[in-house]
């Protein structure tokens, strides 16, 4: 018990402290879901008020926190990682011994830390996913498949890959597809009820489905598949020491074709999930690390007295992504990869320096931290420009053709209509083409702003249509 209770204060001390190390920065995939959660706490309703395209929970994780960045966040970030490694921990354990608990939990840790920052970091769907993932499988073993499958709903109501985590229960208790059935539906009625009591349905399967699909219907790349390799390839070679230790233990392990089935479907199945889309982004292999995780800590428990060896493969992502937290711990700022965000706490701080209460944003581009920086309540229900320029972010910086277009200029006249008090453009210096003065349903709206302020990266207006309209009255 006192191991225990050592090994787990040290486990969460370490994620921790990696986690402060990035207290002051805010990576992409967490702002829009604070930003989301930042409007939800103002009172307004996901989907109906807020444009989000992902599944409602996502945001509602950030609202304990009332969507603070700093030391609220990180601390909470902490805490998710510590509560999937101690179900990874109970898991193995209950599949094996304390032995195997130990390594699952303390390999998932690991990786939870020596990873690309951009994916370990924050608390995203594929991430947040995570725990509900390792309980539902957890819980299919044991043979409580009403829980399980009401715990696979949790995971879909965060990302829609949670079908897969349903699949994999399934895989793992067969019997038992009746009661996750009504698992899954009877957690799943729930939040559908409140999306149609909030008048939030049919946004809600505007944006998360119909969007969702045109966004997975566009890969990033023209050869997707030669990308998935590359990258698949790369995160195997990081993760390389719970790799061949998951691989020796199907090689090793003394368990029959029935489990043997089980334990590749699983991973297979998670595989899928990480395909699904065609951008393999590392957050992705999240699905992936599940069934991983758990194999290599039994593989590493059948090594013997080799495990030591093996361990020394750990060096790989550890000599790669350490570094970078003594880096920023020391105090440095001027890291590439924190440019935009450290430009869009600048513009934040000029915005606020101007505003007066009740004023509003709204910010074009895919820069919703100014949100989470500024507080201002938005002017729209859109949060940014994928929805009105129908391009997204993962390449609206040096594309600009759209995935539609009639829903987009329905939604730009929409926008046309409102009157926020500020615009933050954080595109148009990185892609004249994507410009608000391109599109002639705005054009005559950012007409009537005038710029107050700008960064590197962004131009501030603000609204000046009542002077505007008298000057030219005067005319």
């Amino acid at each position: 018990m006192r191991f225990k209770w050592l090994f787990f204060s040290a486990l969460f001390a370490l994620l921790l402290a990696a986690r402060l190390c990035h207290i002051g920065i805010l990576w992409a995939e967490e702002t829009l879901p604070m930003a989301t959660a930042v409007e939800m706490s103002y009172g307004k309703t996901v989907y109906r008020d807020v444009w989000f395209d992902k599944p409602p929970l996502l945001p509602a994780a950030y609202l304990p926190i009332q969507a603070r960045p700093g030391w609220p966040l990180r601390l909470a970030g902490a805490l998710y990682a510590l509560l999937a490694c101690w179900i990874a921990y109970r898991f193995a354990r209950d599949l094996w011994s304390p032995v195997e608990g130990f390594w699952a939990a303390g390999l998932l840790g690991f990786f939870l830390i020596f990873d690309l920052p951009s994916a370990v970091i924050p608390v995203a769907s594929d991430l947040l996913m995570l725990a509900p993932h390792l309980a539902a499988v957890w819980l299919a073993w044991k043979r409580r498949p009403l829980w399980s499958g009401a715990l696979a709903a949790v995971a879909f109501w965060i990302s829609p890959k949670g079908v897969f985590v349903l699949a994999a229960c399934a895989l793992w208790n067969p019997g038992g597809l009746p009661l996750f059935s009504v698992g899954f539906a009877a957690a799943s009625a729930l939040a559908v009820a409140w999306l149609w009591v909030a008048g939030a349905l049919a946004a809600y399967w505007e944006e998360v489905w119909k969007w969702g699909a045109l966004y997975a219907s566009a890969p990033l790349t023209a050869h997707p598949f030669r990308n998935g390799i590359l990258r698949t390839a790369n995160w195997a070679g990081f993760h390389i020491a719970a790799v061949v230790s998951a691989a020796w233990f199907l090689l090793r392990s003394k368990i029959g074709a029935g489990s043997m089935f089980r334990w590749i479907a699983w991973t297979v199945l998670c595989f899928a999930g990480v395909v699904t889309g065609l951008r393999f982004f590392p957050r992705y292999y999240f699905l992936l690390l599940a069934p991983l995780v758990l194999m290599a800590a039994r593989g590493f428990s059948l090594f013997g007295r080799r495990r030591e060896i093996v361990a020394l493969l750990l060096l790989i992502p550890l000599s790669r992504f350490g570094p970078r937290y003594v880096w920023l711990a020391a105090g440095n700022t001027e890291w590439v990869d924190t440019l935009m965000d450290r430009d869009s706490r600048q513009a934040a701080a000029l915005t606020r320096s101007l505003a007066q209460p009740g004023d509003t944003l709204f910010v074009w581009g895919y820069r919703p931290e100014l949100y989470v920086y500024t507080r201002l309540p938005a002017g729209s229900r859109f949060l940014d420009s994928q929805p009105l320029t129908s391009v997204p972010a993962d390449r609206h910086l040096t594309e600009d053709t759209p995935l539609e277009t009639e829903g987009a200029r329905a939604r730009r006249t929409e926008l046309a209509q409102l009157r926020p008090t500020f615009v933050i453009d954080g595109l148009s210096l990185y892609n004249p083409r994507l410009a608000l003065s391109r599109y002639p349903e705005l054009r005559s709206w950012i007409g009537q702003y005038r710029e107050a302020g700008r960064t590197a990266g962004c131009i501030i207006y603000r609204w000046a249509g009542e002077h505007t309209a008298l000057r030219d009255r005067a005319r």
